[in-house]
């Protein structure tokens, strides 16, 4: 058996592939395009122009589906180590799950509307994706906490809560910076006023991004210990 058919190991890992392949791609192929500046772009800027925004679209929809499967996994083996040991509190991991498809609405949002098209619903679904998000990995930091000795190990947990305060840290930032911001354009220069505000906002940007990406990547331990399966009950008009 290879490693990625463990339990459901499969999904967090199709996750975190799919979803780093979503930002490098699009990055790739906006900067082979010339539609964007090499150093640290929007992410959003490298899918706001055709081809990219296509593939972008797509991708970040897929994303999406993967992360609301991945959470709602995790909400059920949360849900019934919780109903074995009652050491995670039920309303927690609903407002955990809540919160994470909420998160994944906006990345649709995101994927869907174009920076440069809809800016306004654009940057509501980048305030849903990032802002939600981050509540969904704090919370999920401390379900963590509550589910031991049952889920991971101790360093495991460590490692959600520090990505889960670096997001928070960044996206903090990156809002700031990114209100300060004067004009959305795709290509930007040194001299411009506003570089320096851009150039943070998009680092951090970049910083939530790939801090979500890790966060899901130490799933993969908890996501060995069980299984999901569906059963169908068929019912009889009387």
């Amino acid at each position: 058996m290879f490693w990625f058919q463990s339990g459901m190991v499969f999904l967090p890992a199709l996750l975190v592939i799919w979803s780093s392949s979503n930002f490098i791609v699009s990055y790739v192929v906006a900067i082979y395009r010339n539609d964007v500046d090499v150093v640290f772009p929007y992410i959003s800027d490298t899918g706001a122009e055709p081809p990219e925004s296509c593939i972008f679209g797509f991708m970040t929809s897929v994303t999406a589906f993967l992360a609301s499967g991945t959470m709602y996994a995790r909400y059920k083996f949360i849900q019934r180590l919780g109903e074995d040991v009652g050491s995670v509190r039920s309303r927690l991991n609903r407002w955990a799950l809540g919160l994470g498809l909420v998160s994944c609405l906006g990345m649709c949002i995101v994927g869907t509307f174009q920076e440069t098209m809809v800016t306004w619903v654009h940057d509501t679904g980048a305030l849903l994706f990032f802002g939600t998000g981050v509540f969904y990995a704090i919370l999920q930091a401390a379900i963590s906490y509550q589910m031991r000795p049952y889920g991971s190990a101790l360093c495991v947990c460590h490692s959600r809560s520090a990505f889960a305060v670096i997001s928070l840290l960044a996206v903090l930032i990156a809002v700031i910076s990114g209100c300060l911001v004067k004009r959305t354009k795709l290509h930007r220069k040194p001299s411009d006023e506003d570089y320096t505000v851009h150039l943070v906002s998009a680092v951090c940007e970049w910083i939530v991004a790939f801090s979500f990406v890790l966060f899901f990547l130490t799933f993969i331990p908890d996501f060995k210990l069980f299984a999901l399966k569906v059963k169908a009950e068929l019912e009889q008009n009387s």
